[in-house]
């Protein structure tokens, strides 16, 4: 039976959506959103569709399914185009609901295209994989991968709502869920040290895909994610501090190839963050190696040693944050308090930084 753990809004000046946490929530996954829509196309991946389509399509007989292969590479021009394609050729109209089914490559690409297509087709986001879950798929954020760097090209789109089935974890990856703790932990850093408290004593269970712990953790890190959204929509101010560990774990993740998944990336991002901020002066240093311990527990390994410097340094600059050539850096006055950094970091600190390489 469908059983719903916790039910949260996102408050936007003119409209708010849900986020529904539970579990065992596929079956009928819209009933807890009480929208029933005439037509749906689900978009999905290779991995996850033949995981949980069925489920979902039991309660949605003769809906068409855009499947993608899986990974990051999917997050492109070729396949938003083939996408928009597969709409039209199913005759969408702007009633259709569009139900993206899987990790933050498929939410982001649906919604890329949800907000296009027709000039804009409803979207409901169901994320499967525990970054996506407490991030990618609150707040709106559409985007695909350029030559020219990460999420250079998208929309800010919001989603009817957001389902998020705690089950569907049972078969994510040990390395998908350490994934999406580079996300939980960013949002203890930035606003709630006690979170990051409960984080030190649970970080196992929560890797051991607690049911309990999961469903807390998530409550908490969507809620902080709405907060965050509801006063800032398009990232004109406060938005900006979601981008915690972000300039430097986009960096990785472009020189590596994509070959680091994002949240491992952004754990090495908020090593180097903690690391910078007490090279600026701003973070105690028990507080940066306290937190740069706590990562350096995890089950984590980056490729740090092999990135060249000088390509970390050109792949930050097209970090999207950047103004009049200036890098913006979240950083870190203590745990549970970040700010936005916008004056100018001499570029040789931040080489300092990265041949560091985040080590305690």
């Amino acid at each position: 039976m469908p059983e719903i753990l916790h039910r949260l809004s996102v408050v936007l000046p003119d409209r708010s959506y849900p986020l529904v946490i539970g579990r065992g929530l596929l079956g009928d996954a819209l009933s807890c959103l009480n929208i029933r829509p005439r037509r749906c196309v689900v978009v999905s991946d290779e991995t996850v569709y033949p995981l949980y389509g069925p489920q979902l399509a039991s309660a949605l007989p003769e809906t068409p399914a855009f499947v993608l292969p899986a990974g990051e590479a999917s997050k492109c021009w070729g396949q938003l185009q083939k996408l928009t394609a597969f709409c039209l050729d199913h005759n969408v109209d702007r009633d259709t609901l569009v139900l993206a089914l899987g990790g933050g490559v498929v939410g982001d690409l649906a919604g890329f295209a949800a907000s296009i297509i027709l000039r804009g087709l409803p979207i409901v986001h169901i994320p499967t994989t525990l970054l996506s879950q407490v991030d990618s798929a609150i707040g709106g954020k559409t985007a695909i991968n350029t030559p020219q760097g990460k999420n250079l090209v998208g929309t800010f789109y919001q989603p009817s709502g957001v389902i998020m089935d705690i089950d569907v974890l049972a078969t994510l990856p040990a390395e998908q869920v350490l994934a999406g703790y580079g996300e939980i932990l960013k949002y203890a850093l930035l606003g709630k040290a006690d979170f990051f408290d409960c984080l030190e004593g649970n970080v196992q269970s929560l890797l051991n895909k607690d049911p309990s712990v999961l469903a807390h953790v998530l409550s908490i890190s969507a809620q902080m994610k709405a907060d965050i959204v509801g006063k800032d929509e398009r990232e004109q101010g406060q938005r900006a501090l979601l981008n915690l560990g972000h300039t430097f774990g986009h960096a990785i993740e472009q020189v590596s190839g994509f070959s680091v998944l994002h949240g491992h990336a952004v754990l090495g991002g908020l090593s180097l963050a903690a690391d910078l901020s007490h090279r600026l002066g701003f973070l105690p240093e028990d507080q940066k190696i306290r937190i740069q311990r706590h990562i350096c527990s995890l089950p984590l390994t980056l490729p740090m040693a092999s990135f060249a410097v000088p390509d970390v340094m050109q792949a930050m600059q097209v970090d999207k944050k950047k103004k009049d050539d200036v890098l913006t850096f979240i950083l870190l006055r203590g745990i549970g308090e970040a700010f936005i950094h916008k004056q100018p970091v001499p570029p040789a600190v931040i080489e300092d930084v990265w041949r560091a390489g985040g080590a305690v």
